[in-house]
């Protein structure tokens, strides 16, 4: 017997189905002829805790730290058992294993985890299904791979869980009871991820509230030309009083100057045309749809990814969502006109969308280089019938549906202008830009980034009709909400003050996973930590209070980035799991040895931040919660391990 484990039972529901012959359900599974499909619920093991290791550490004391597992141990979740045991009951009876986990780091630990904790010992295939529908299923089961090849890839994401439980467990357990001394009552959790994610927020409000507004004067005048009329800027000299970015400090040199300009003559000095092309977006990955999604209809990451999930596991209406990548393979280039087709029929704007398509373009989106273990998010092809999904997912399907439908859009052309005239010695500059061909742009928006400048000829003549100076202030730096915290994350090296870290850091982007961001966000909200305000996310009291009282380097991203990089190396055998965690256990002695008491009650004491009503989810029993960094004695799902 064959026997396939899938990472979810929806995926084991679309495999059975792919399959020839008729499914039969069985206790925890799905035959099919001589192929039993089974399933996880998502990690049916997580790692144990410390009282697993030494019953003694069940009490949370300082003089335990740091924990450090010499053999490291697995646990079944408590409602993950009954699945655990049909999956071992079949096993016995099995003579070929199937990996079906979903195609990324964690979900090459998911299902061999188990594999290897309930000791088969015979080979094992690997199936990679990116689109629940019954044709891809199919072409996946047409290439089953041998697991080994994935082999450091599982090492990478085994490192990735061992490394979140050392970093977390040690560090809350510090914080949590140097709280106690500090005169907090209450878990304290701190995490790889999370913690830096707080940081960013934590800073960000420091730097509103410590913002003070600077006034800066703009002078513009409106000229006639010969033939039409157009607004320019003064640009004002060095020997004016300037700020770093060129604005004008001082009101007076642009009153005296607007004065005498109405009337004025001048000359067309310098134009510059420029014939510009830009191609369409490109496919979605989560995150770069968690940021359109958000600024679009206001709904925060996390409702976004679980809209996907069921667009993807209920519905069927798209490829695997939790994907970083932004581009698609080339061999679902030639489906995609029957796919689109069959996509879009059924959704009056989406029919739209799909008339304006050319299916003889191919845009820069197809490109098997850049397709990792998944692609880009797209439509599987399945009508999408608005009667049956929630405003919410139609709103997202269209989204997802539309940039890949763009793919077969012209190129967006236009001409920029930039004209720089000389009137009474002093120089203004116009800019203005002119669609040519609208191309893709008209699925995106309607409005034009500037307005076209009337048709000008270098040297002419210009006269000043009127003129006028702006009083302007300095702004503060908005508050970071869930689009742009997610993209911060996604782009977290624009964030790090080392540049050689930074430069580093362009090849490795990114703070959390595609999967995990929006998690981690509400995780902070959950603890908290993090408040909404409308759509803007702050940091609350306890929130600052935690960084605050951290080694700067815990909540900084520069550690948790610089760790992803050496997974990355894990999983491409560039680097071996063992120096990266004795790396991170001597960082971890450094780490322990600051938390203070003293410091964490002046942070307390001292802290700005929003208020912020904060879940009572921590034992008030001290010493006798179980260690976890989720800070909880309600055990909330761990689909992706503590810390992140």
């Amino acid at each position: 017997m064959r026997l396939i484990i899938a990472e979810k039972p929806s995926l084991a529901r679309a495999i059975a189905d792919a399959l020839p012959g008729t499914p039969r359900k069985q206790e925890g599974a799905i035959a099919v002829g001589d192929t039993t499909v089974t399933w996880c619920l998502g990690h049916l093991l997580e790692q144990a805790p410390p009282d697993a290791y030494d019953p003694a550490l069940k009490q949370w004391r300082l003089d335990t730290l740091p924990i450090l597992p010499e053999r490291w141990k697995l646990t079944p979740r408590p409602k993950a058992r009954g699945q655990l045991a049909a999956i071992r009951k079949l096993l016995k009876t099995a003579d070929e294993v199937v990996h079906a986990g979903d195609p990324d780091r964690e979900g090459q630990l998911l299902v061999q985890e188990v594999i290897e904790y309930l000791g088969w010992k015979g080979r094992v295939s690997r199936l990679l299904v990116s689109d629940l529908n019954r044709p891809a299923v199919q072409r996946a089961l047409a290439r089953l791979e041998d697991n080994a090849r994935y082999q450091p890839l599982y090492r990478a994401a085994e490192s990735r869980s061992r490394a979140d439980w050392l970093y977390g467990i040690n560090l809350t357990r510090a914080w949590t009871l140097t709280g106690r001394q500090a005169g907090h009552d209450g878990v304290l959790s701190v995490g790889r991820v999370q913690t830096p994610v707080l940081g960013l927020v934590v800073r960000r409000d420091a730097e509103i509230r410590d913002f003070t507004p600077r006034p800066f004067f703009v002078l513009w005048a409106d000229l006639a030309v010969a033939h039409g009329e157009l607004r320019a800027w003064w640009a004002p000299g060095e020997h004016h009083p300037l700020d770093d970015q060129g604005r004008l400090l001082a009101r007076e040199p642009a009153a005296t100057l607007a004065e005498r300009l109405p009337g004025a003559e001048g000359r067309l000095e310098a134009l510059e045309t420029q014939q510009k092309r830009q191609a369409a977006p490109l496919p979605y990955s989560l995150s770069a749809l968690q940021v359109d999604a958000a600024r679009r209809y206001g709904i925060s990451a996390k409702v976004v990814l679980d809209t996907c999930q069921a667009l993807y596991e209920r519905h069927q209406l798209i490829t695997y969502p939790r994907s970083d990548c932004r581009y698609l393979p080339e061999e679902h280039f030639a489906a995609a006109p029957s796919t689109l087709q069959s996509a879009c029929r059924d959704d009056e704007t989406l029919r739209g969308w799909l008339s304006g398509a050319d299916f003889t373009r191919r845009s820069r989106a197809w490109n098997d280089t850049k397709v990792g273990a998944h692609h880009a998010l797209a439509p599987t092809g399945r009508p999408m019938d608005p009667t049956r999904l929630s405003a919410t997912e139609a709103n997202v399907f269209r989204l997802i549906a539309r940039n890949v439908l763009a793919q077969f859009y012209p190129t967006l052309s236009t001409r920029e202008v930039k004209a720089e005239f000389r009137i009474l010695e002093e120089i203004f500059r116009a800019r203005g830009q002119e669609v040519l061909d609208p191309g893709w742009k008209p699925l995106f928006t309607t409005r034009d980034e500037a307005p076209p400048l009337p048709p000008l000829t270098e040297g002419e003549v210009c006269r000043v009709q009127e003129a006028g100076v702006e009083d302007r202030e300095t702004r503060p730096p908005e508050p970071f909400n869930d689009a742009s915290l997610i993209k911060a994350m996604m782009n977290i090296g624009r964030y790090v003050d080392d540049p050689a870290v930074r430069r580093t850091l362009r090849e490795h982007d990114g703070l959390g996973t595609e999967a995990t961001r929006a998690g981690i966000i509400e995780t902070l909200v959950e603890r908290g930590y993090l408040v909404r305000q409308g759509k803007a996310l702050r940091a609350t009291r306890l929130g600052s209070a935690l960084i605050a009282s951290l080694p700067e380097a815990v909540g900084r991203p520069e550690r948790t980035a610089l760790w992803e990089q050496r997974l990355t190396a894990i999983a491409e055998q560039n680097c071996a799991p063992g120096p990266f965690l004795d790396s991170l256990i001597s960082d971890l002695r450094a780490l322990l040895g600051a938390a203070d008491a003293n410091r964490l009650r002046q942070a307390l004491h001292s802290a700005e931040g929003e208020e912020a009503k904060v879940p009572q989810r921590a034992s008030r029993r001290r010493g006798t919660g179980r260690a976890t960094s989720r800070g909880s004695k309600r055990r909330a799902p761990r689909r992706r391990q503590e810390g992140n």
